[in-house]
């Protein structure tokens, strides 16, 4: 009783301003899930490998892009080394949205395996040059990965990066231990852990017909 008290604090304590459960996307998640294992912290992948590198191949050479120039809406044009309340360290995008990484990529070689509906919830901080203004984040940290569509991606330490449609303003980081797979970037490329609030389902994916996203629901099968 008193370690899950205990755990329950720890959540709530360390969870972002005005935090709902429901928010997280599963409000409902069984007790057992609610706080990461003991063995989280100590997993090897929570901290960037020093000698990891983007595959060198992942990285298009210069002039060689296949696919047209994105205009500057979909471009993430700016990295910032931050930190924000209950959480520390983060790397946020020129919008001052948090950027996440997934257990389910690699970073050596780097390769994003977010497609289709995870990319509509989780959306790659894409790039056309590679070459975002970077503050509070080492440039020899940053790369970029060809994602299966062909465009261009921006990495951390060979780690993809992306936004998550469930952080609905700055500073936000709603995605965080989303499947137990999702987890805020630092400027490094490690995992944050510093708050894992408990293991939830993403938000829906936006309509196909165009319509506004339900981002206040959750899935319920999705893998990603």
């Amino acid at each position: 009783m008193g370690a899950a008290i205990a755990a329950a604090f720890a959540v709530t304590g360390c969870a972002p301003q005005g935090y709902n459960a429901a928010d997280y996307g599963n409000a409902a998640e069984p007790a057992s899930n609610t706080a990461a294992s003991p063995g989280a912290t100590a997993d090897p992948a929570a901290t960037s490998d020093p000698v990891a590198q983007t595959d060198p191949n992942a990285t298009a050479p210069p002039g060689s892009g296949q696919t047209a120039a994105l205009p500057d809406s979909q471009v993430t044009n700016k990295l910032t080394g931050s930190a924000v309340k209950r959480m520390g360290e983060v790397v946020e995008n020129e919008d001052g949205f948090v950027l996440y990484r997934f257990d389910g990529d690699s970073n050596n070689p780097a390769k994003s395996n977010c497609n289709g509906d995870c990319a509509k919830v989780w959306e790659p901080a894409l790039t056309n040059d590679g070459k975002p203004a970077l503050k509070g984040v080492s440039a020899s940290v940053v790369g970029t990965v060809t994602r299966a569509d062909g465009t261009k991606q921006l990495t951390i330490k060979g780690w993809p990066v992306y936004h998550y449609i469930g952080d609905k303003k700055p500073g936000e980081w709603k995605g965080q231990n989303v499947s137990g797979k999702w987890f805020v970037i630092k400027p490094d490329g490690a995992k944050n852990l510093t708050c894992l609030p408990k293991i939830s389902q993403p938000v829906a994916p936006p309509a196909d017909s165009g319509g506004a996203s339900d981002t206040s629901s959750s899935g319920s099968d999705y893998s990603y």
